[in-house]
């Protein structure tokens, strides 16, 4: 629990401080690394809230990073279940 709350922190971090692909990065690896890391999402709703802007090229949509995230805790999630080495929970 300590370490997911610690993982919790090192992705708020990255969000301010670091450059964004780098915290997607670190988003993605948590994906994989703990079942189930829906904080990951609540991170990129947070990152659409600072610095989200209506962007022409997806219609005007705002909550860009929202959606990425949500697919790829989706995909991700998909993933860990079909993988052999991953274990089951």
């Amino acid at each position: 629990m300590t370490l997911r709350i610690s993982a919790f922190f090192l992705l708020l971090f990255s969000i301010i401080f670091l450059p964004f692909w780098v915290s997607v990065l670190i988003g993605l690896c948590l994906m994989a690394y703990f079942p189930v890391y829906v904080e990951a999402v609540f991170v990129f709703i947070l990152v659409d809230l600072l610095y989200g802007a209506p962007e022409v090229k997806f219609q005007g949509i705002t909550f860009v990073s929202l959606i990425g995230g949500a697919l790829a805790l989706f995909i991700v999630e998909i993933l860990k279940k079909r993988l052999k080495y991953y274990p089951k929970y």
